[in-house]
């Protein structure tokens, strides 16, 4: 059995290999039921969560991942998310691989937000606002680079030390990165912004997004968490990862939903529509496109299995 850590993980999952992956199991499906998601009592902190995903391609691989998300690790200096994920055999159940759920989850969740830009965002992007400082900060500018000509990182954390030094970060890998004090002015200017925070009252105000922007939505997994207002929503064309993760967990669309801003029918497509070309995505230079992304299954399963076939120089093709 093959074991990945999180730096092998992380050799294993080239960005564009990566982005293709998860956009052909988009394409051709798996069997993904919605993950089971439960809340864990931390005496004296923010509750945590535990997320079982599950996933498989019947005859293939058959894949679950073990996160747990606990807020205040913060305090001690320790990243929000740990996990891991198993990969079987679809056609023995061979335990094949276990592999860091942390450095995959992160991956897979830039490289997904990376696919749904290829479709939303505007060709000539070039202006990047990352809002957070956390683990997937430094995946998320990579990720959009990759499908995007970003010629200027902008990044916004409420601790503005933890911007500067992420920044820092970004531009020894080569990035052309800067730490903002001040949201607004930032989010007025920026091409795509991307959201990975565990922010339980909205960042991005509708008001500020200029037209042809892309607003990116990676953060806020449960219904009383939120990164964008009511006018952000009312302004956007709207997509999601999958219609029942979202209808399931995502804040950002649940509470404008349940108020009455917007119907189930606002929401345009899911990413399976854009990759298939059921849906064009962007209509036009001027639209504003909103992608919420709560996670799917599916996304690490292609990752899962592009780090195994990777990483044994194998192939399932």
């Amino acid at each position: 059995m093959l074991f990945l850590d999180r730096t092998a993980t992380a050799d294993a999952l080239n960005w564009d290999q990566l982005i293709e992956a998860i956009a052909g199991l988009f394409a051709g499906g798996c069997v993904m039921p919605v993950r089971h998601h439960h809340g864990v009592a931390v005496p004296g902190e923010a509750e945590a969560t535990l997320l079982l995903m599950p996933a498989w391609v019947p005859g293939s691989y058959i894949g679950v991942k073990l996160v747990s998300v606990f807020p205040d690790n913060s305090r001690r200096s320790l990243p929000a998310i740990h996990g891991s994920y198993l990969l079987s055999s679809g056609k023995t159940g061979e335990m094949l691989a276990v592999i860091d759920g942390g450095e995959l989850t992160a991956r897979r969740t830039a490289a997904t937000s990376a696919l749904a830009a290829r479709h939303l965002a505007r060709a000539d992007a070039s202006v990047l606002l990352v809002t957070g400082t956390g683990r997937l900060s430094l995946n998320l500018i990579e990720a959009h680079r990759t499908v995007r000509p970003i010629s200027r990182v902008l990044i916004w954390g409420r601790d503005l030390s933890k911007a500067e030094a992420i920044a820092a970060e970004a531009r020894a890998l080569g990035h052309p990165a800067e730490a903002v004090a001040d949201l607004e002015p930032a989010a007025r200017i920026a091409d795509i912004i991307s959201c990975a925070t565990l922010s339980h009252q909205p960042l991005i105000q509708g008001a500020w997004l200029k037209p042809g922007a892309h607003l990116d939505l990676v953060g806020a997994f449960k219904r009383d968490m939120r990164e964008s207002d009511d006018e952000a929503v009312r302004r956007a064309t709207l997509f999601v990862d999958t219609r029942d993760g979202a209808f399931a967990e995502a804040g950002d669309i649940l509470q404008p939903l349940e108020a009455g801003i917007i119907t189930r029918d606002d929401i345009r497509a899911e990413l399976a529509e854009l990759v298939t070309g059921r849906h064009a995505g962007r209509r036009s230079d001027d639209e504003i496109t909103l992608f919420k992304s709560v996670g799917a299954a599916l996304e690490d399963l292609a990752g899962a299995i592009l780090a195994y076939e990777t990483a044994t120089d194998t192939s399932a093709a």
